[in-house]
Protein backbone atom coordinates (compact mmCIF):
# COMPACT_ATOMS: atom_id res chain seq x y z
CA UNK A 1 0.00 0.00 0.00
CA UNK A 2 1.11 3.48 -0.22
CA UNK A 3 0.54 5.84 2.79
CA UNK A 4 1.16 9.42 2.91
CA UNK A 5 1.71 11.84 5.70
CA UNK A 6 0.62 15.12 5.79
CA UNK A 7 0.44 18.12 7.67
CA UNK A 8 1.70 21.90 8.72
CA UNK A 9 4.93 22.86 10.25
CA UNK A 10 5.54 21.24 13.60
CA UNK A 11 2.91 18.46 13.31
CA UNK A 12 4.92 15.57 14.71
CA UNK A 13 5.41 13.87 11.11
CA UNK A 14 9.13 12.81 11.20
CA UNK A 15 8.47 11.09 14.55
CA UNK A 16 5.27 9.35 13.79
CA UNK A 17 6.57 8.43 10.66
CA UNK A 18 9.39 6.27 11.90
CA UNK A 19 6.70 4.86 14.83
CA UNK A 20 4.36 3.68 11.68
CA UNK A 21 7.75 2.44 9.94
CA UNK A 22 8.53 -0.24 13.07
CA UNK A 23 4.97 -0.45 13.42
CA UNK A 24 4.45 -1.98 9.97
CA UNK A 25 7.84 -3.75 10.02
CA UNK A 26 7.03 -5.71 13.47
CA UNK A 27 3.69 -6.46 11.48
CA UNK A 28 6.25 -8.51 8.94
CA UNK A 29 5.56 -5.92 6.31
CA UNK A 30 8.49 -4.16 3.85
CA UNK A 31 8.47 -0.73 3.95
CA UNK A 32 10.27 1.83 1.87
CA UNK A 33 10.71 5.34 3.65
CA UNK A 34 11.07 8.17 1.40
CA UNK A 35 9.82 12.14 1.29
CA UNK A 36 8.98 15.22 -0.89
CA UNK A 37 10.22 16.79 -1.82
CA UNK A 38 13.20 14.65 -2.71
CA UNK A 39 13.35 10.69 -2.37
CA UNK A 40 16.07 10.53 -5.37
CA UNK A 41 19.84 12.07 -5.77
CA UNK A 42 18.24 14.47 -8.34
CA UNK A 43 15.12 15.22 -5.98
CA UNK A 44 17.38 16.17 -3.21
CA UNK A 45 18.93 18.20 -5.41
CA UNK A 46 15.98 19.76 -5.94
CA UNK A 47 14.72 20.20 -2.62
CA UNK A 48 17.93 21.64 -1.86
CA UNK A 49 16.91 24.80 -3.83
CA UNK A 50 13.10 24.90 -3.00
CA UNK A 51 13.84 25.21 0.91
CA UNK A 52 17.03 27.51 0.43
CA UNK A 53 16.08 30.60 2.00
CA UNK A 54 18.33 32.32 -0.69
CA UNK A 55 15.50 32.07 -3.44
CA UNK A 56 12.96 33.48 -0.87
CA UNK A 57 11.93 35.69 -4.44
CA UNK A 58 11.24 32.26 -6.28
CA UNK A 59 7.81 32.84 -8.49
CA UNK A 60 4.92 30.35 -7.56
CA UNK A 61 5.18 28.97 -10.64
CA UNK A 62 8.45 27.81 -10.81
CA UNK A 63 8.21 26.44 -7.59
CA UNK A 64 5.09 24.55 -8.52
CA UNK A 65 7.04 22.82 -11.87
CA UNK A 66 9.76 21.96 -9.50
CA UNK A 67 8.04 20.00 -7.17
CA UNK A 68 6.42 17.94 -10.21
CA UNK A 69 10.02 17.72 -11.71
CA UNK A 70 10.82 15.93 -8.01
CA UNK A 71 8.31 14.15 -8.32
CA UNK A 72 7.92 12.32 -11.45
CA UNK A 73 11.46 11.46 -10.30
CA UNK A 74 10.60 9.91 -7.30
CA UNK A 75 7.56 8.18 -8.80
CA UNK A 76 9.93 6.75 -11.11
CA UNK A 77 12.89 5.58 -9.51
CA UNK A 78 11.59 4.98 -6.08
CA UNK A 79 7.42 4.73 -5.69
CA UNK A 80 6.15 2.53 -8.59
CA UNK A 81 8.98 -0.20 -8.21
CA UNK A 82 8.29 -0.66 -5.02
CA UNK A 83 5.02 -1.17 -5.04
CA UNK A 84 5.68 -3.40 -8.23
CA UNK A 85 7.86 -5.25 -5.53
CA UNK A 86 4.92 -5.95 -3.29
CA UNK A 87 6.83 -3.37 -0.89
CA UNK A 88 4.81 -0.64 1.56
CA UNK A 89 5.92 2.85 0.50
CA UNK A 90 5.74 5.29 3.68
CA UNK A 91 5.97 8.63 2.07
CA UNK A 92 6.37 11.92 4.15
CA UNK A 93 4.43 14.41 2.24
CA UNK A 94 3.26 14.16 -1.75
CA UNK A 95 0.97 15.66 -4.10
CA UNK A 96 -1.55 16.53 -1.74
CA UNK A 97 1.30 18.95 -0.16
CA UNK A 98 1.31 20.55 -3.77
CA UNK A 99 -2.43 21.22 -3.52
CA UNK A 100 -2.26 22.46 0.06
CA UNK A 101 0.79 24.66 -0.20
CA UNK A 102 1.16 25.66 -3.70
CA UNK A 103 -2.77 26.03 -4.34
CA UNK A 104 -3.95 26.83 -0.79
CA UNK A 105 -0.66 28.74 0.42
CA UNK A 106 0.38 30.60 -3.00
CA UNK A 107 -2.63 30.36 -4.31
CA UNK A 108 -2.20 28.71 -7.77
CA UNK A 109 -5.38 27.40 -9.44
CA UNK A 110 -5.84 23.98 -8.20
CA UNK A 111 -6.79 22.84 -11.97
CA UNK A 112 -3.22 23.43 -13.08
CA UNK A 113 -1.94 21.19 -9.97
CA UNK A 114 -4.52 18.77 -10.99
CA UNK A 115 -3.60 18.49 -14.88
CA UNK A 116 -0.02 18.19 -13.33
CA UNK A 117 -1.05 15.01 -10.89
CA UNK A 118 -2.74 13.79 -13.94
CA UNK A 119 0.22 13.85 -16.53
CA UNK A 120 3.00 13.01 -13.72
CA UNK A 121 1.03 10.42 -11.69
CA UNK A 122 -1.25 8.70 -14.16
CA UNK A 123 -3.18 6.72 -12.29
CA UNK A 124 -1.25 6.51 -9.01
CA UNK A 125 -2.73 7.73 -6.28
CA UNK A 126 -1.99 7.08 -2.35
CA UNK A 127 -4.03 4.34 -0.70
CA UNK A 128 -4.06 6.08 2.75
CA UNK A 129 -3.08 9.89 3.65
CA UNK A 130 -2.81 10.21 7.44
CA UNK A 131 -2.95 13.90 8.11
CA UNK A 132 -1.24 15.80 11.31
CA UNK A 133 -3.49 18.74 11.99
CA UNK A 134 -2.72 21.17 15.03
CA UNK A 135 -3.32 24.82 15.33
CA UNK A 136 -0.70 27.15 12.94
CA UNK A 137 0.33 29.01 16.32
CA UNK A 138 1.27 25.74 17.69
CA UNK A 139 3.27 24.51 14.97
CA UNK A 140 5.13 27.82 14.62
CA UNK A 141 5.89 27.52 17.91
CA UNK A 142 7.21 24.13 17.61
CA UNK A 143 8.85 24.70 14.43
CA UNK A 144 10.64 27.65 15.83
CA UNK A 145 12.63 25.67 18.14
CA UNK A 146 14.19 23.67 15.49
CA UNK A 147 17.31 24.03 13.47
CA UNK A 148 16.88 26.69 10.95
CA UNK A 149 14.18 28.08 9.13
CA UNK A 150 13.70 27.14 5.85
CA UNK A 151 12.43 29.13 3.25
CA UNK A 152 8.53 27.84 3.56
CA UNK A 153 9.04 28.03 7.47
CA UNK A 154 9.86 31.46 7.06
CA UNK A 155 6.44 32.53 5.14
CA UNK A 156 3.88 34.57 7.63
CA UNK A 157 1.28 32.94 9.58
CA UNK A 158 -1.54 33.64 7.14
CA UNK A 159 0.19 31.28 4.74
CA UNK A 160 -0.13 28.38 6.97
CA UNK A 161 -3.86 29.03 7.97
CA UNK A 162 -4.35 28.77 3.91
CA UNK A 163 -2.41 25.56 4.00
CA UNK A 164 -4.32 24.01 6.99
CA UNK A 165 -7.79 24.94 5.35
CA UNK A 166 -6.92 23.26 2.41
CA UNK A 167 -5.61 20.42 3.83
CA UNK A 168 -8.80 20.04 6.20
CA UNK A 169 -11.14 21.00 3.03
CA UNK A 170 -9.14 18.08 1.23
CA UNK A 171 -9.63 15.41 3.93
CA UNK A 172 -13.85 16.27 3.90
CA UNK A 173 -13.73 15.68 0.31
CA UNK A 174 -12.24 12.49 0.31
CA UNK A 175 -13.07 10.87 3.98
CA UNK A 176 -12.51 6.91 3.23
CA UNK A 177 -8.67 7.75 2.29
CA UNK A 178 -8.12 10.74 4.89
CA UNK A 179 -7.56 10.13 8.19
CA UNK A 180 -7.11 13.17 10.69
CA UNK A 181 -4.61 13.23 13.70
CA UNK A 182 -5.03 16.00 16.25
CA UNK A 183 -1.38 16.83 16.60
CA UNK A 184 -1.66 19.27 19.56
CA UNK A 185 -2.25 15.63 21.28
CA UNK A 186 0.73 14.11 23.34
CA UNK A 187 2.69 11.86 21.79
CA UNK A 188 1.61 9.02 23.17
CA UNK A 189 -2.71 9.76 22.38
CA UNK A 190 -1.71 9.93 18.74
CA UNK A 191 0.39 6.95 18.21
CA UNK A 192 -2.16 5.05 19.62
CA UNK A 193 -4.92 6.31 17.44
CA UNK A 194 -2.12 5.11 14.60
CA UNK A 195 -2.33 1.97 16.13
CA UNK A 196 -6.41 1.93 15.87
CA UNK A 197 -6.01 3.22 11.71
CA UNK A 198 -2.70 0.92 11.10
CA UNK A 199 -4.61 -2.26 12.48
CA UNK A 200 -7.54 -1.47 10.42
CA UNK A 201 -4.90 -1.35 7.32
CA UNK A 202 -3.12 -4.03 8.01
CA UNK A 203 -6.62 -5.90 7.80
CA UNK A 204 -7.47 -5.23 4.26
Amino acid sequence: MFITIEGGEGGGKSTNMAFIQQYLESANQSVVVTREPGGTALGEKIRDILLDPDHKGMDASAELLLMFAARAQHIEKIIRPALAQGQWVLCDRFTDATFAYQGGGRGIDMQRIAALENWVQGDLRPDITLLFDLPVNVGMERAGKRAKLDRFEREKREFFERIRACYLSMAVAEPKRYSVLNAEKSLTEVQNELRIILDKVLEK
